[in-house]
């Protein structure tokens, strides 16, 4: 079984995407099979089960979404082993830019779209800066100009990606991902004692065990203070 990590923005466009290419793959009799991660609710597992694609669903809550996936994906391998899948997409929630869903010898997507503002790139971290291929989404919406620009901008941020135009509406550009997919690669059967290809985002803080006063008698464990100096 081949393993894939999408991840990208709220609203970028991912469970589209991943639909549509999941479909071409299908047509080419594969079994594909679907992890749907996010925070406090989705109903995009209905979307895929509408589909015919077997699907999971967790949602992690208070917890940040990455941890809660790194927590769990290890059962979700072995689901799909033994539901005798050849692909298993997950799909990440993706929310604070600063996330970090990749594992290392797992094929990375990225999803993001042209809407989100030219200087987007540089404000993604490893969740754009580490993947293997970068979709863009929504490029029927602007000129030629802007997502020959935004392109650009996100080649600056990982020159080594594959970046791909898709229309998640119509699915154009989606056969050419599931042919990238599909390429000849490394097979999971455990993630046990794989690395991820960046560190989490720190957390474990009074706030993160619960604490809701504010001021610095309440804070304690992993604290970062904003510099009040004054640089002019």
């Amino acid at each position: 079984m081949n393993l894939v990590t999408v991840s990208g923005p709220p609203s970028s466009g991912k469970t589209a995407v991943i639909l549509k290419t999941a479909n071409a793959l299908m047509e080419r009799g594969l079994k594909i099979g679907v992890v749907k991660f996010d925070c406090l609710y989705t109903d995009d597992d209905e979307l895929y089960r509408k589909a015919g694609i077997p699907v999971k669903k967790g949602l992690s809550g208070s917890m940040c979404p990455d941890h809660y996936f790194v927590s769990n994906i290890e059962e979700i391998v072995q689901w799909g082993l033994s539901e005798g899948m050849d692909l298993l997409i997950s799909e990440s929630a993706g929310l604070c830019n600063r996330c970090s869903p990749y594992v290392k010898e797992v094929k990375a997507v990225c999803v993001i779209d042209n809407l989100s503002g030219i200087n987007t790139p540089k404000k993604i971290g490893p969740m754009l800066k580490s993947a293997d291929i970068v979709v863009i989404t929504k490029g029927d919406i602007v000129s030629q100009a802007e997502r020959e620009v935004f392109a650009s901008k996100v080649n600056l941020v990982n020159p080594a990606a594959t970046i791909m135009h898709i229309n998640g509406l119509t699915g154009q550009g989606c056969f050419e991902l599931s042919t990238l997919l599909h390429q000849e690669q490394k097979a999971v059967t455990t993630l046990v004692g794989s690395e991820l290809r960046f560190t989490m985002p720190s957390a474990l803080c009074s706030y993160c065990l619960g604490e809701t006063r504010i001021g610095d008698s309440y804070q304690m464990g992993n604290v970062r203070k904003i510099d009040m100096e004054d640089k002019a």
